[in-house]
């Protein structure tokens, strides 16, 4: 299996971070939550709604495990909540949240340092325009359409997505089950949200890693 290069996967993590900044923004928390109280927010509110979009491709159990929308979709109401989570700790330059998504998402340890000569597109990377037209509108189908694109630019580095955040082993097991894994799905999913928000957190506060010499 070929390794998925440093600039292939910031660049499809620049332009996750692109997409769901705007979505960010339209499901901020309520402004005067205290600081403390933040972060939980984007772990207990957002999944109420983004863990049963996760989780629907569960109506077909394992069979979901064969297809690449189960990582893909989870992977990206993750990238969403862990953009919400960087905004509340002040995260703003793009390769600061390149990095920390690439760390959270992936759990693959780019400095940033090694990201920010990697935000410019590649030669020959994929034009935005190959993964769907921009999404402006607003509102539940506008939130679902933008979320579509980001699993389907996610696609481009699935074998990657296997490292990030998973919920409860039973909960994993029951989501196997054809139909009824909707519940497990759900349960899972909502349960690796809260850990990518806390992970994402935690990240947050924590000095940059080292860039990696070789």
């Amino acid at each position: 299996m070929a390794v998925i290069s440093d600039a292939v996967v910031v660049d499809v993590l620049r332009r996750v971070d692109r997409l769901t900044a705007p979505l960010v923004r339209r499901l901020g928390r309520p402004r005067a939550l205290p600081r403390d109280e933040r972060d939980r927010w984007w772990s207990d509110q957002v999944p109420l709604v983004a863990a049963g979009i996760s989780a629907a491709p569960r109506i077909a159990g394992k069979l979901a495990d064969l297809l690449p929308l189960q990582n893909t979709v989870g992977s990206a109401v993750q990238a969403l909540v862990i953009g919400g989570v960087a905004t509340e700790h002040g995260v703003e330059d793009p390769a600061e949240r390149v990095s920390l998504l690439a760390r959270v998402l992936l759990d693959r340890d780019l400095a940033v340092e090694q990201v920010r000569p990697l935000l410019q597109p590649a030669k020959g990377a994929y034009a935005d325009e190959a993964f769907g037209a921009r999404t402006r509108r607003a509102g539940v189908l506008g939130n679902v359409r933008t979320l579509w694109r980001v699993s389907r630019l996610l696609s481009r580095i699935d074998d990657t997505l296997d490292a990030r955040p998973k919920g409860r082993l039973h909960h994993r097991f029951l989501a196997n089950l054809p139909v009824v894994g909707v519940v497990g799905g759900y349960a899972a999913e909502r349960e690796a949200l809260r850990r990518a928000a806390a992970a994402a957190a935690a990240a947050a506060a924590t000095p940059d890693p080292a860039p990696v010499s070789g």
